[in-house]
């Protein structure tokens, strides 16, 4: 009888158990972080987003940067997870299933962070009623809203699988399109900024791959922390080998997250360049972004030496890539959305004043980093708030699926 198997047995009716009891105490922590950003998102909405530091020609800010690194752990996480059933992998079950709801909690917090980037939120049916078909961001709703609901159908599969329900036929169908669908859903976010030709540094062919590399690197980085966490909390059992396995996939994805963020900047910059390919290499490299730039080069670098190194394998250094890959993924994020407005590829108007740009907020201003953009205290806020509506239903979910004892 399995450690699980026995406490099912014998611990019907007993009291909770520690464990159990911190993980409630988190649920309730996590919910009353969640109602204050509610509050404050409700005081955005009826005052102006002129509290925000977003403006005219920087109207995207570290909301949307949230979205795109929660669609890339999203989508990771959901390939991650449906590539063993669609390949025919062993070893990877309670992995797998973490994944797919680490994915669609994940997805709920992008659109999460949609919802508090728009000025009036109860008009977002308009998106659908006067849909522009040409519009990507029409497209990126669509592929959104499915991506969920592919989400939700297979991890309701995947638990029905385990009790015998749903033959394995019909499982390797669903992750063939899960797997296609995570794809896609990272394709159309990223083509929201690449087909934007007012932009330099979005306006690329690339964009789309290296937004999908991106997701595979952070997708697998943020599952393999849980993972290594519900293992070490004796939720599941996880052998090292499987962790090793993941941790050198870790590696190769991050090594070919590099390599299209390298040809990007050699297109861009190549000598012979148009000047604005070479200033945003420039912007990356010694300007303004270079502090985001070079954190995500060292933390990429630490992921691949922990990965392929099999002395540094060890279970702590493990968990430490991990969170290096998820963080570096958020810093070039930072880089992307900032940089895009940092270096606008066409003029602006000769009326602009000093309203429609937030130049940076006072504290970047003091720093004299030269930004077009830095959140508001109001901003972070959110964010936070936002960041734990994420970790209340990863939580609530994990706690559901009854992994391991409770």
């Amino acid at each position: 009888m399995t450690k699980q198997e026995a406490v099912t047995e014998s611990g019907k009716g007993t009291a909770p158990t520690p464990k159990s009891r911190v993980q409630l105490a988190a649920i309730v922590v996590l919910a009353v972080i969640v109602l204050a950003g509610i509050a404050l998102w409700v005081y955005q909405v009826s005052g102006n987003y002129w509290q925000t530091n977003m403006r005219d020609l920087d109207s995207w800010g570290l909301y949307l940067i949230n979205f795109m690194w929660f669609v890339g752990l999203s989508a990771g996480g959901l390939i991650i997870s449906s590539m063993p059933r669609a390949f025919g992998l062993k070893g990877y079950g309670d992995i797998s299933k973490v994944a797919v709801w680490v994915s669609l909690a994940a997805i709920i917090a992008a659109a999460a962070f949609v919802v508090v980037d728009l000025g009036s939120p109860w008009r977002i049916w308009e998106l659908i009623v006067y849909a522009n078909f040409t519009s990507p961001l029409f497209w990126d709703v669509l592929a959104i809203s499915g991506y969920a609901i592919v989400s939700i159908v297979y991890l309701v599969l995947y638990l029905r699988a385990d009790k015998g329900k749903v033959n394995e036929k019909a499982m390797r169908v669903i992750a063939v399109v899960a797997l296609a669908v995570a794809i896609l859903v990272h394709s159309v976010t990223a083509w929201i900024f690449g087909l934007l030709q007012g932009h330099e540094f979005w306006y690329t062919a690339l964009l789309a791959p290296w937004f999908v590399s991106s997701a595979l690197v952070s997708g697998l980085a943020l599952v393999l922390i849980v993972v290594a966490v519900l293992n070490k909390t004796s939720y599941l059992t996880v052998t090292h080998d499987n962790f090793v396995r993941l941790v050198r996939l870790l590696g190769v994805f991050t090594v070919v997250d590099l390599y299209f963020y390298a040809c990007d900047m050699l297109t861009a910059g190549f000598p012979g360049a148009h000047n604005l390919g070479l200033a945003v290499v420039q912007m990356l490299t010694t300007g303004t972004l270079a502090p985001f730039f070079w954190l995500e080069i060292v933390l990429s670098a630490l992921v691949i030496g922990i990965a392929f190194v099999p002395a540094l394998r060890r279970m702590g250094a493990i968990v430490f890539a991990s969170s290096c890959a998820v963080l570096a993924i958020f810093f070039k994020r930072v880089q992307l959305l900032i940089g895009g407005f940092q270096q606008p590829n066409i003029d602006l108007p000769t009326s602009v004043t000093s309203l429609p740009l937030s130049e940076g907020g006072e504290l970047t201003q003091g720093m004299n980093w030269g930004l077009v953009y830095f959140p508001s205290p109001l901003e972070l806020g959110v964010v936070v708030g936002v960041l734990a509506l994420f970790g209340l239903i990863l939580l609530v979910g994990l706690r559901v699926m009854k992994l391991g004892d409770r």
